[in-house]
């Protein structure tokens, strides 16, 4: 193999490595990026939600379950139907986004949980210390980021709809009947609260930013390839190359050739230089 072969193999190795390892840590950090923003965006629905809860059990509810004017009015008051109901506000801009409360006896079928759910409730159940869970998950239109929290039953106004069907409010009763849903202690973890983020936008953009990444380093090296072949040509492969040719006359007894004009003080010119003395002595 020549010189040139020799070098540019070397140098497509070196690139090949350097590309390997920047494309597989700029991969990583763009998609962990990608996804530490839609766990952002969750974070911010999911206090949101939260607080539409709070304001529902501090302020509404008890003015609202003494009263005697309908299902409607009362309802305003249940937690739940207040996060559903903001719920419902951010979908009509964020159709994609979803929420989700789920109990392991929940007074509506509405609210029971899939297998995965369930799971997660009784992880929550298990270890009182823990507060949030989320992952990934496959949706059908592509992959979803889940961020839970725990459901606790922190207020006792919270247990005057689920503590018996007798001291819940009749309209309650009636619409959901008195089977499901009671018997909630405090201090209780009785369900979770899940917020569900689309992950395929981001993700598609982190990929898309890692291709235009690779393609501007793919086109630096090539750039680079070019010069640094332009380079040693002019600087050693043409200057060698007349050398070799000189030095084979003369092993073949051609001692007209004149001597090898090299000026310079780079390694090359010594060796021309030393080339020449040699061939005079």
């Amino acid at each position: 193999m020549k010189l040139r072969g020799k070098f540019n193999l070397m140098l497509v190795l070196v690139f090949a490595a350097g590309l390997g390892a920047s494309g597989f840590f700029s991969y990583r950090q763009l998609n962990d990026d990608a996804r530490a923003g839609v766990l952002s965006n969750a974070r911010v629905l999911m206090e949101t939600i939260l607080s539409a809860r709070n304001w529902a059990v501090n302020e509404v509810g008890p003015n609202l379950r003494e009263t005697e004017e309908g299902e409607d009015l009362l309802m305003m008051g249940v937690p739940a139907y207040a996060a559903d109901k903001v719920m419902e506000a951010v979908q009509k801009r964020f159709p994609e986004y979803g929420y989700r409360e789920v109990a392991l006896n929940p007074t509506s079928d509405k609210h029971r949980p899939a297998d995965w759910e369930a799971q997660m409730i009784n992880s929550f159940r298990s270890d009182a210390a823990k507060t949030e869970e989320w992952g990934i998950r496959q949706g059908p239109k592509g992959p979803i980021l889940y961020l839970a929290h725990p459901i606790q039953i922190k207020q006792a106004g919270c247990l005057a709809c689920h503590t018996s069907p007798e001291k819940s409010p009749p309209q309650l009763v009636a619409k959901y009947g008195s089977t499901n849903g009671y018997g909630w202690k405090l201090k209780e973890i009785v369900g979770a609260q899940i917020v569900v983020v689309p992950l395929s936008v981001p993700i598609d953009n982190a990929n898309r930013m890692f291709v235009s990444f690779m393609g501007v380093v793919f086109g630096a090296f090539v750039i680079l390839f070019i010069l640094l072949n332009v380079m040693l040509n002019a600087l050693v492969i043409n200057r060698v190359g007349a050398m070799a040719k000189l030095a084979d006359e003369i092993s073949k007894g051609n001692l007209e050739m004149g001597e090898f004009n090299e000026k310079g003080s780079d390694e090359v010119a010594q060796l021309s230089a030393a080339f020449n003395r040699m061939r005079r002595s």
